[in-house]
């Protein structure tokens, strides 16, 4: 449910909501996500697209941006599902030269009116919920191929597992997509970070680059999550929510295992310090609320 639907439901302010959607989430009761919470776990069916697009916007728009800069004139990449993916692929039509691979609708529609840019279909059978080809056709279609950079979304991303999804067959062409490339670049918003879902498609010791945007300060999962994948060797680029990036690509080598993320924030709680702080909420309506949602 998005804040404005909880706050209507309880009849106080998304501001009011937000911090009792905090305090339920440090219970275990459920996960927040950008605008809004959902269920407890990553394990969860897959939202469509209507769904999708409207989700972290204004962060999809700026990791495109940031993640356009890193294809060069002449190149043959290939390019996954996904709404970040089709933000990448508006700007891609600009770069001459440029051969695309695709098994997404959605990203071909949006280069096919770039006469410098020529776009390659896979085959497959049409998954409506994201407009992808999947299955064997498409997995087919994908042998012998090989590219500079494969660029892929999904539905979460670990340090411990990597990029995964909830769908077995997107699942299964997002690894074909992978074993196309000779270098892998994840788009991944803040929201996805720490979220573990069922089909893993990237390990993520192959995951050479991940764009991403600036977790809030609040969001210590996040910044705990982006703090080991560096640690492991994946170079983190990160961008600003307004379509300008904060960081550029950090060109450590994975052989270093180092990282060249900003250290803590001023204002930014520590990990483990938001439960302190809640168990200093006032007794009165805020709790109240709280119970409120938690029945619901």
């Amino acid at each position: 449910m998005s804040l404005r639907e909880l706050a209507r439901v309880v009849q106080t302010s998304e501001v009011t909501v937000r911090r009792d959607v905090r305090a339920l989430e440090a219970e275990g009761l459920l996960d927040r996500r950008h605008g809004g919470a959902v269920l407890p776990g990553g394990f969860t069916r897959e939202s469509g697209f209507p769904q999708k697009s409207h989700l972290a916007t204004a962060e999809k728009t700026a990791i495109a941006d940031l993640a356009a800069g890193l294809v060069e004139e002449g190149e043959a990449i290939v390019v996954g599902a996904g709404i970040t993916t089709q933000e990448l692929a508006r700007r891609l039509a600009r770069v001459p030269g440029l051969t695309v691979v695709t098994n997404s609708l959605l990203v071909a529609q949006a280069l096919a009116h770039a006469n410098r840019v020529e776009v390659v279909m896979t085959g497959g059978t049409l998954r409506g919920s994201n407009y992808a080809l999947v299955g064997s056709g498409a997995e087919q279609s994908l042998q012998g191929l090989r590219v500079s950079k494969a660029f892929l979304s999904g539905s979460g991303l670990t340090a411990e597992r990597g990029l995964s999804t909830s769908n077995m067959l997107s699942a299964s062409v997002d690894r074909a997509l992978v074993q196309a490339a000779a270098e892998v670049v994840v788009l991944a918003d803040h929201t996805k970070l720490g979220t573990d879902t069922m089909f893993q498609t990237v390990p993520t010791d192959v995951i050479t680059r991940l764009v991403t945007d600036e977790p809030p300060g609040h969001d210590d999962r996040a910044g705990t999550e982006l703090q080991a994948l560096a640690d492991q060797g994946v170079q983190i680029a990160v961008a600003g929510a307004g379509g300008n990036p904060v960081g550029e690509p950090v060109p450590a080598a994975r052989q270093q295992r180092s990282s060249s993320l900003p250290g803590p924030r001023r204002g930014q709680v520590a990990p483990g310090a938001l439960r302190g702080m809640l168990g200093d909420q006032p007794a009165g309506a805020e709790r109240g609320r709280v119970a409120d949602l938690r029945r619901r």
